[in-house]
């Protein structure tokens, strides 16, 4: 059922949806974007804190086109942009359900996820009302926009006139950069007792005690950015790449093969990364640089989002 340790996936049983269509195009009022210089960048990561089955490593010598990216993670209120002037339905409001952390729901008779029993797919949980009816995003509006599937993500980047970034560009980015290390601002999670990003802190799942400030999703601009000025490119939400997930994409890359590498040619799971307010270090420490995960297209959770790139 989990296509990770914390992301839980739809069934691959249920019936899939067609791709979700654009109802109208336009240019979305959708935030700064700064540039990210062309270069040669030393991507994926190696060493006891990566997750070899990941496939995080080798530590490569990638080339990256020069492209744009969106300095925040696109947020409930640029999301709300697309709908007014689409009708677009998110896949979670065409299942009619998604996934949401129970520690945000207090008790609730959803079911829960066999092998992750934090996740309740809830009933009625959307972009809108991200903890099921009767929850609102009213004082979220600058909050990253969450419920949104891949299919969902690249439906309003095609509105914008945008697309996903791949992964290579996705971690040259958020490497802001730097040359190695963990995280864009060093090696220690937690600097002089500042924290630098959203991620769980306390005995996961059962507390977090929210010493960064946040329990769930901070507002997209939250902490220090990266060394290009981008926001929460680490913990906060998931954030949705372009390529097909693969274990093994990257060992097996020749050399031409890593001047834009944009992934498999085909897959049944697309990458995720950058990791959310629900890692941990005693479960799922993939809030690094180099760490990697994947979901199936038609998937939307409390904690997955997506920012563009052209």
């Amino acid at each position: 059922m989990t296509r990770s340790c914390c992301t839980p996936s739809r069934e691959r049983n249920e019936a899939p949806l067609a791709e979700a269509k654009v109802l109208m195009t336009g240019a979305g009022s959708d935030g700064q974007m700064l540039a990210i210089p062309a270069g040669s960048y030393w991507l994926g990561g190696e060493g006891p804190q990566c997750n070899a089955g990941d496939g995080e490593g080798p530590v490569r010598d990638v080339w990256v086109d020069g492209f744009l990216m969106d300095v925040t993670a696109v947020t409930n209120a640029q999301f709300a942009l697309f709908v007014t002037a689409t009708g677009f339905r998110t896949d979670a409001e065409r299942f009619g359900e998604s996934f949401v952390f129970a520690g945000l729901l207090g008790d609730t008779q959803a079911p829960s996820v066999a092998q992750a029993p934090w996740w309740k797919r809830v009933p009625g949980a959307y972009w809108r009302a991200p903890e099921g009816p009767g929850s609102t995003v009213a004082r979220r509006a600058q909050h990253p926009v969450v419920h949104v599937s891949w299919r969902d993500a690249s439906a309003y980047a095609q509105w914008c006139g945008k697309r996903l970034p791949t992964e290579a560009e996705w971690e040259a980015a958020a490497r802001g950069g730097r040359v190695g290390g963990l995280f864009p601002w060093g090696d220690e999670l937690v600097q002089g007792g500042v924290h630098r990003c959203n991620v769980w802190q306390g005995r996961f799942p059962d507390h977090d005690s929210g010493e960064d400030g946040f329990v769930g999703t901070a507002p997209a601009n939250s902490f220090e950015p990266n060394g290009y000025g981008l926001y929460n490119m680490l913990g906060n939400v998931w954030e949705w790449c372009a390529d097909y997930w693969s274990h093994h994409a990257h060992s097996n890359a020749s050399p031409q093969h890593r001047h834009n590498p944009g992934g498999p040619a085909q897959g049944t799971s697309r990458v995720i990364r950058g990791g959310s307010y629900l890692c941990h270090a005693s479960y799922c420490n993939r809030y690094r640089l180099s760490a990697r995960s994947h979901n199936t297209p038609d998937s939307s959770t409390g904690h997955m989002g997506f920012r563009c790139v052209m």
